[in-house]
């Protein structure tokens, strides 16, 4: 039985093949990320070449804290030095008696700190509302007006109880939540949460779909080398997580939001059942991270034959096949899906393109049909993703941290679609 998925590839040699260490042009410190929109390389089915955005901003100037535990080296270090050094927004510990201070990068972010993180960002000289009682963090607590303003804003909330948990651990979704609404971006994560068809119906969107959809979009999550270390939406953050996206947050580019603009109304077209299921499935793994060869949803289990990723996750055509690929074998990935699947015993988006017998072009694409991409110009298919109608696809790429819904209809992804594949209607199809 040939195995269902490929050896993974040594991450050292992954790193050199796919640019993983690309740096970023010189940019004023206080900037983060590049001036210009990004043109350099991103992930594909190897690390290929998607638009990506700036993934290795430059050190900030003016640093005046030494730290005794975050080496030079640590991935985390430019944004930890900007948050805790060149701002006291997470300069949470005491000093050392030899004048350096500890950042615990390790450590698990408590509600409370990083409520206070994001307001001394976002909202520092806005008053608390003595109206805004916790029943486990009172007001004497000198950390509850960080928490209070946290909540009147909507950037956090509480338990059913009215509790703010201070103690505990933060979440992807819950940072997400914070910092895009903190941004100014709630409409847009407003308009996926309603994401629906033309007729008006909506689709079964998890909680915080949107801001968790828009947080990555701006890079709030960090791509992993290790992929052991990559987090999903319910992962709980520690310090050298939670640093960078506050990073990222705080030097978002100015033309971002016009750039993810369409995302305020993102409406589909009518959809029959078949097609309606897909998109409804693949919303349900929207923010799962980018692991390369990854395809599924949780780490390989123990004894599997074909490869093995060590968290829940998937690379380009591995979402693919968590989408739309029926299983064929007993090593198959088996979704926990109401439709069956399609033929599709590809597992690159190279072959899969390869074994297209009638390419369909971008003016004819139907929801369900893969998107196949030539991202280097050479004329060799490197990436793949699934169209859902009106320009949009579900799509997996390391340079966003993994899954989510990407407007295709114009920019890179345009510019170097190659052609489509139709699965739907083609035998065997769905029960």
């Amino acid at each position: 039985m040939a195995p269902s998925r490929p050896l993974r590839r040594p991450l050292a040699m992954l790193a050199v093949l796919t640019g993983i260490a690309l740096a970023w042009s010189p940019a004023p410190a206080a900037a983060g990320w590049a001036g210009a929109r990004p043109t350099a390389l991103a992930p594909g089915d190897a690390d290929s070449a998607l638009p990506r955005l700036p993934s290795r901003p430059v050190a900030a100037t003016g640093s005046r804290i030494k730290w005794s535990d975050v080496p030079r080296r640590h991935w985390a270090r430019t944004a930890i030095d900007y948050v805790g050094s060149l701002n006291d927004w997470m300069r949470d510990y005491p000093q050392n008696a030899d004048g350096t201070y500890p950042f615990a990068p390790d450590t698990l972010e408590s509600r409370a700190l990083f409520a206070r993180a994001a307001v001394l960002a976002f909202a520092p000289d806005q008053p608390a509302d003595p109206g805004i009682a916790f029943p486990d963090l009172p007001s004497t607590d000198p950390l509850y007006a960080y928490a209070a303003v946290a909540v009147q804003n909507g950037w956090m909330t509480t338990d059913p109880s009215g509790n703010f948990l201070p103690n505990e651990p933060v979440t992807t979704v819950v940072v997400h939540r914070a910092l895009v609404l903190a941004l100014g971006l709630g409409d847009l994560a407003q308009g996926l949460d309603a994401i629906h068809l033309r007729n008006g119906t909506t689709f079964d969107t998890p909680p915080d779909f949107g801001t968790l959809v828009v947080g990555m979009r701006i890079g709030l999550r960090y791509n992993h080398s290790d992929e052991s270390l990559d987090v999903g939406p319910n992962s709980e953050l520690s310090r050298a997580e939670v640093a960078w996206s506050l990073y990222r947050a705080a030097t978002m580019p100015s033309w971002m939001p016009q750039e993810l603009a369409r995302y305020a109304t993102i409406t589909l077209p009518n959809l029959g059942p078949a097609r309606r299921r897909i998109v409804q499935f693949g919303i349900q793994y929207v923010g799962y991270p980018y692991v390369y060869a990854g395809e599924w949803d949780a780490p390989s289990p123990s004894g599997y034959c074909c490869g093995w990723q060590p968290v829940g996750g998937f690379d380009c055509s591995g979402i693919t096949w968590w989408v739309i690929k029926a299983a064929a074998s007993g090593w198959d990935n088996v979704p926990p899906r109401d439709y069956r699947g399609w033929s599709l015993p590809e597992r690159s988006s190279a072959d899969m393109a390869a074994a297209t017998a009638d390419p369909v072009a971008f003016e004819d694409l139907k929801p369900g049909d893969l998107m196949f991409y030539d991202g280097d110009g050479n004329g060799v298919v490197d990436h793949v993703d699934v169209y859902i109608g009106n320009g949009w696809a579900i799509d997996s790429s390391g340079s966003l941290g993994g899954v989510t819904i990407l407007d295709v209809a114009s920019g890179w992804y345009r510019d170097h679609f190659v052609y489509g594949r139709r699965l739907l209607g083609q035998p065997p199809s769905t029960a």
